[in-house]
C-alpha cells in the first residue's frame, strides 16, 4: 500500500500544478496532451524511464509501444481489470486520477517515442524462441505473429513485444499461465508452454 499512497500523492501534486482544465473528461485536447506530457516526464519516467526507456526489468518499456494497447492497460488497471499483484502495487494509485482523454493522451505519447534497440542474447535461445513465434507449437501453441505481427510490433490492442524486456515477458506470460493475470485468449493460447519455451520466447522478443 505503500507504493500506492505514493503515487496518489504525486499525483495529486502534479495535478494541482497544471491547469485543472487539462484533465477535463471533454475530450483530447492540446490541453490534456500537454499535460500528458508532463506526467509522462514526470511521474511515469522514475519507473519506465525517460521516453518509456526502461532500464529496469520490473517496468515494461512503452516507447513505441501500440497507442491502443496503453490507453487499454491504463483503463485496466484504473478499473481493476489488470488484477495480478504487480499491476495493484504499482499502478492501480497511479492511475486512479487519470481520466479517459489523459489516458489517450499518454498513451499517444509513449507510441510516439522511438523505440529501444534490442539486446542480443544466447544464440540457440533466440532461434528456439523465433521459431515458436513465428511458427508456434503444432497442436499445441498459435505462432505469436499471428496476433503480434511479423517483427513483433504489435498491432492496436495487441502489444508491441519487440525489444521488451526478457524478464518483464516471463513474468507476464508467467502470471497469465497461471490465471494471476486476467487474460483468457492469451491464456488458452501459452497454457501449455514450458518455462524454457517461455524464455526462449523472451529472449528472442528482447533481441528485436
Amino acid at each position: 500500500m505503500k507504493r500506492i499512497r505514493v503515487g496518489l500523492a504525486t499525483l495529486a501534486c502534479l495535478f494541482a500544478a497544471l491547469d485543472g482544465t487539462a484533465f477535463a473528461a471533454s475530450g483530447a485536447t492540446s490541453a490534456s496532451d500537454d499535460a500528458a506530457i508532463k506526467l509522462a516526464t514526470q511521474v511515469c519516467s522514475s519507473c519506465h524511464g525517460p521516453g518509456g526507456d526502461s532500464q529496469s526489468p520490473t517496468f515494461p518499456r512503452l516507447a513505441g509501444q501500440q497507442q491502443a494497447y496503453v490507453s487499454a492497460q491504463i483503463k485496466a488497471f484504473k478499473s481493476g481489470a489488470r488484477n495480478e499483484q504487480e499491476a495493484h502495487d504499482y499502478m492501480l494509485g497511479m492511475t486512479t486520477l487519470i481520466d479517459d482523454a489523459t489516458a489517450e493522451s499518454l498513451a499517444r505519447y509513449f507510441a510516439s517515442q522511438p523505440h529501444p534497440k534490442g539486446i542480443p542474447g544466447d544464440p540457440a535461445a533466440m532461434a528456439a524462441g523465433k521459431k515458436i513465434f513465428e511458427q508456434g507449437i503444432p497442436g499445441q501453441v498459435v505462432a505469436c505473429a499471428t496476433c503480434h505481427g511479423a517483427h513483433a510490433e504489435g498491432n492496436g490492442i495487441f502489444p508491441r513485444l519487440a525489444d521488451q524486456h526478457e524478464a518483464y515477458i516471463v513474468r507476464q506470460l508467467t502470471v497469465i499461465q497461471r490465471n494471476l493475470r486476467n487474460s483468457p485468449v492469451m491464456h488458452g493460447i501459452i497454457k501449455n508452454l514450458t518455462p524454457e519455451e517461455m524464455k526462449n520466447v523472451a529472449t528472442y522478443l528482447q533481441s528485436l
